[in-house]
C-alpha cells in the first residue's frame, strides 16, 4: 500500500495528492475489518486498483473512484458522502462501476445480457468507467487462486469473453495479455504450464540470437544516424496458444515466440528502417505489414515484418515510434497523460471515441439485449479487413464482410440508397466477400426503395445489420405491425388459444413490463420486423393468461339440455347439437355453442378464431356432462426432423392405445421437416393428451398440436 502512495507522490500534482490521499484514507476507513478470500485486508484490493490506473497514466478522479469504486456496495457510504467529500465527477465515476459489478456468465441469460448492454451505456457517458472495471477485473483475476474451481472457470470464462476483447478494442495491448494469459491457466491449466516451462527453454535458447539481432540494428540506427531503441519481447502465452490451435502445430513448428521491436522518433524513420532491414534480412513474403498507413480499429499503429537470417532463423521486427508505442501499449488511457503534459495532445483519442458513439448510435435500433449483444459481439470478437474508398479513405470491417457492410459504414443513407457495387472497377453482387486491399465503389439511386430483408443473411458488421434493421422499423411500422399482429394470430391459433383471449390490457401492461413496449402496435411492428420473436411474445401471453384466467365453472342442469353427445347448452332445450368441423371440440375442451338459423346449436371450442365472425348474441355458455360415451374425432399434426419411420412411428403410438386411426399423410415441408396429419377417433380428452405426450417423448419431434381435421 506504500507503493500506491509514492506513485501518487510522484505523478500527481499538490491538489490532486491531497484528493487521493483523502480518499485513501476514506476507503481504508470503509473497509477496515474486511477481508477478501485471500485473508488480506480487503483495502489491498482497491489500493492495487488504484496502483494499475497510475501506471496506466489515468487522471486523478479516475484513481479516487478507484480506491472507492466498491464503496457504496459494501460498506455504510452514501452517494451524498462521496459527493460532499469528492465531488460529482468521482462519485459519477464511482456510481458507473457499482452499476457494472453483478455481471454473471451465463446464469441467468436475460439479465446477463442486459448487464453486458449498461457496460457500453456506461463507456457513452464515460469511458473511464469501463478502464476502471478492466483495472479491478485484472487484480481479481490476479489474486483467482484464492478462489473454488467453479468460480474460477465462470470468472475466467466471463473475462476471455467479455473484458479482453474489450481492452483490446480499447488498444490497452498490456492489459488485454496479461488478461488473457490469467484466463488460460484457469481454464486450460495444462496448456499453460506446458507452455509456461517450454517457451521459456526456448527463449534461453534463442536469448544469444536475440542478443545478437538487437546488436546488429542498434548499430544499424547509429550508422544512420537515427536516434530510437531496440529491445526483444517475449509473445505472450496467450497469442501463441490461440497460433497452436488455428493452425495446428506443435511448439517446435513457432518460431517466432519473441519479436524485436524497434523506437524510432518519426514516421519517415519508421519507413527507412524497414527498408533497411529488408535490405539487411530477407522479408517473408505476405508477413509485411503497414499498420502505419492503415491502422487497426483500435488506432494501433506499427510496421511488422518477418524476416529470415543468413543462418535461416526466422524472426518478427516492429517498427513504430515513441508516440505510436505508447498508444500500442495504453490505448485510449493514453489519452490522460498527453492531456497532463504541457502542449500535450491525443489526436487518436476522439477516433477511438467514435467507435463507442457508433455502437450507441445502432443501440436504439436494436429490438432487444440478446440482439444488441449478438451484434456487438459480431464487431469486438471478428478479425478486421482493409478496404478502400474511390478517394483512397481506409475503411476497416470484419472478415468476409460484403459491399452492403461497406456501404453501411460509409453512411446509413449510402447503404439505403445501394443498387449496385464496384469492386477494383469491376461490377460485383451485393452478396460478394471483399478482401483486404479492395477498392469499393457504391452505386446509389434515389429511387431506390431501400434495402431487402434477404441482406441480413449476407452482412457481417453489427452496425449494418442493425440500421438494416433500424429501416425497416421506421419505414415500415403499419406493414410491420399487420405482419405481426397476423404472426402473433396464427401462433396463438396454433397453440390452441385466440390472440384476442390472450392480448388483454392487463397482460399488454404485464409484457411490456418485462419487453418494452409503448403500444399494442409497437409490439406488433416489433414482431413484424424480427426484433422480438412470436414465441417471445406468445409464452408470457400464455403464462399470464393460465395464471388469471380460471377455469369453467361447472354449469347448473337447470333449464339446460343433456344432449345425446353429451353436452349441455344453457338455457336451451330441444335443439339438436352438432360438432363444428373447423375446431373439433373433444371431451374436456372449453366450449360454447352458436344457435344456428334451422340448423340448431354448433358447438365450437370456446377459442375457435371463427367465433369472432359470429353474432355474440347467438353464442351461448355450454359444458360437457359428467359422462359421455360419444366419440369423437380429432385431428393432429406432428411435425419432426426429416428422417425416416416417423409415419410408422405414429401409427404404432395410435395402434398401442387402442384407438382407431382414421386418417394418416406424411409429408416433407418447405424447411425439410416432415409433417404427419392424422385423424384419430376417441371418448374423452385424456386419451387425446395421452397420444400427445407419448408421441413428443421421441426426440425426432419437434411438435404436436390440434387441427381442424
Amino acid at each position: 500500500m506504500k507503493n500506491v502512495l509514492d506513485k501518487i507522490t510522484e505523478n500527481y500534482s499538490e491538489d490532486d495528492r491531497q484528493m487521493l490521499c483523502s480518499a485513501y484514507n476514506y476507503a481504508e476507513q470503509m473497509h477496515v475489518n474486511q477481508k477478501r478470500a485471500s485473508g488480506e485486508p480487503y483495502f489491498t484490493h482497491p489500493c492495487a486498483v488504484a496502483e494499475i490506473l497510475i501506471d496506466l497514466g489515468l487522471d486523478a478522479p479516475t484513481v479516487a473512484a478507484a480506491f472507492l469504486h466498491d464503496v457504496i456496495e459494501d460498506t455504510p457510504a452514501t452517494k451524498d458522502d462521496i459527493i460532499s467529500r469528492f465531488g460529482n465527477e468521482v462519485y459519477t465515476l464511482v456510481d458507473g462501476v457499482t452499476k457494472l459489478d453483478k455481471i454473471h456468465y451465463q446464469t441467468h441469460e436475460e439479465e446477463d445480457i442486459e448487464n453486458f448492454r449498461k457496460i457500453f451505456v456506461a463507456m457513452a457517458n464515460d469511458v473511464r468507467v469501463i478502464i476502471i472495471k478492466l483495472a479491478d477485473r485484472l487484480h481479481n483475476m490476479r489474486s483467482l487462486n484464492f478462489l473454488s474451481d467453479e468460480r474460477q472457470q465462470r470468472i475466467a470464462k466471463e473475462t476471455l469473453e467479455i473484458y479482453t476483447p474489450l481492452a483490446g478494442r480499447l488498444g490497452i495491448s498490456q492489459m488485454k495479455c496479461e488478461l488473457e494469459d490469467l484466463c488460460l491457466k484457469y481454464l486450460d491449466p495444462k496448456a499453460y504450464e506446458y507452455l509456461v516451462t517450454n517457451i521459456h527453454q526456448k527463449l534461453e535458447e534463442r536469448r544469444s540470437f536475440i542478443d545478437a539481432c538487437v546488436s546488429e540494428l542498434k548499430e544499424m540506427l547509429e550508422e544512420s544516424g537515427i536516434k530510437g531503441e531496440v529491445f526483444g519481447r517475449p509473445k505472450h502465452f496467450f497469442s501463441i496458444y490461440k497460433k497452436m490451435k488455428n493452425t495446428g502445430k506443435t511448439l517446435d513448428q513457432i518460431y517466432d515466440l519473441s519479436a524485436v521491436r524497434v523506437i524510432v522518433n518519426t514516421t519517415e524513420e519508421c519507413y527507412e528502417v524497414l527498408g533497411k532491414i529488408h535490405k539487411k534480412w530477407k522479408p517473408v513474403p505476405g508477413r509485411i505489414k503497414d499498420y502505419i498507413a492503415m491502422p487497426k480499429r483500435n488506432m494501433y499503429q506499427s510496421l511488422h515484418t518477418t524476416v529470415v537470417t543468413d543462418f535461416g532463423k526466422v524472426f518478427e521486427i516492429q517498427i513504430r515510434t515513441f508516440e505510436m508505442h505508447h498508444m500500442a501499449e495504453y490505448g485510449i488511457a493514453a489519452h490522460w497523460r498527453y492531456k497532463e503534459q504541457k502542449g500535450g495532445q491525443d489526436n487518436n483519442f476522439d477516433a477511438r471515441l467514435a467507435w463507442i458513439r457508433d455502437v450507441m448510435d445502432w443501440e436504439g435500433s436494436t429490438g432487444s439485449a440478446k440482439e444488441f449483444v449478438e451484434s456487438l459481439k459480431t464487431d469486438l470478437y471478428t478479425t478486421e479487413l482493409l478496404v478502400f474508398t474511390p478517394h483512397g479513405k481506409v475503411i476497416s470491417l470484419p472478415l468476409e464482410a460484403t459491399p452492403i457492410d461497406f456501404a453501411y459504414a460509409i453512411h446509413s443513407e449510402v447503404g439505403n440508397k445501394c443498387v449496385g457495387a464496384k469492386v477494383n472497377s469491376r461490377i460485383v453482387p451485393l452478396n460478394s466477400v471483399l478482401h483486404t486491399g479492395d477498392v469499393v465503389e457504391i452505386l446509389t439511386s434515389p429511387n431506390s426503395k431501400g434495402p431487402s430483408w434477404d441482406w441480413l443473411k449476407y452482412v457481417k458488421s453489427g452496425s449494418a445489420r442493425a440500421k438494416i434493421r433500424q429501416f425497416f422499423k421506421r419505414e415500415m411500422k403499419e406493414e410491420n405491425a399487420r405482419t405481426g399482429r397476423a404472426m402473433l394470430e396464427a401462433e396463438a391459433r396454433r397453440r390452441g388459444y385466440s390472440l384476442n383471449d390472450l392480448l388483454t390490457a392487463e397482460s399488454f401492461e404485464k409484457l411490456s413490463q418485462k419487453l418494452v413496449f409503448a403500444s399494442q402496435e409497437e409490439m406488433f411492428a416489433s414482431v413484424g420486423y424480427g426484433a422480438v420473436s412470436v414465441n417471445q411474445i406468445i409464452f408470457k401471453l400464455i403464462d399470464y393468461y393460465k395464471k388469471v384466467v380460471p377455469k369453467a365453472p361447472v354449469l347448473p342442469d337447470k333449464g339446460g339440455n343433456v344432449s345425446e353427445s353429451g353436452v349441455t347448452i344453457r338455457g336451451m332445450g330441444g335443439l339438436m347439437v352438432r360438432f363444428a368441423h373447423c375446431c373439433n371440440p373433444v371431451p374436456g375442451d372449453d366450449i360454447v355453442g352458436f344457435v344456428s338459423r334451422g340448423r340448431g346449436v354448433i358447438v365450437h371450442r370456446k377459442d375457435c378464431p371463427n367465433l369472432k365472425d359470429y353474432d355474440p348474441d347467438r353464442i351461448q355458455p355450454a359444458q360437457w356432462t359428467a359422462e359421455t360415451g360419444s366419440e369423437f374425432i380429432v385431428g393432429l399434426r406432428v411435425v419432426a426432423d426429416n428422417c425416416d419411420g416417423i409415419v410408422a412411428f405414429v401409427t404404432a403410438e395410435i395402434s398401442a392405445m387402442h384407438l382407431s386411426l382414421q386418417q394418416i399423410v406424411g409429408r416433407l415441408d418447405k424447411n425439410k421437416q416432415t409433417v404427419v396429419d392424422i385423424s384419430v377417433r376417441l371418448n374423452k380428452r385424456s386419451d387425446l393428451d395421452l397420444l400427445i405426450n407419448h408421441i413428443k417423448r421421441d426426440k425426432r419431434i419437434i411438435d404436436v398440436y390440434r387441427t381442424s381435421n
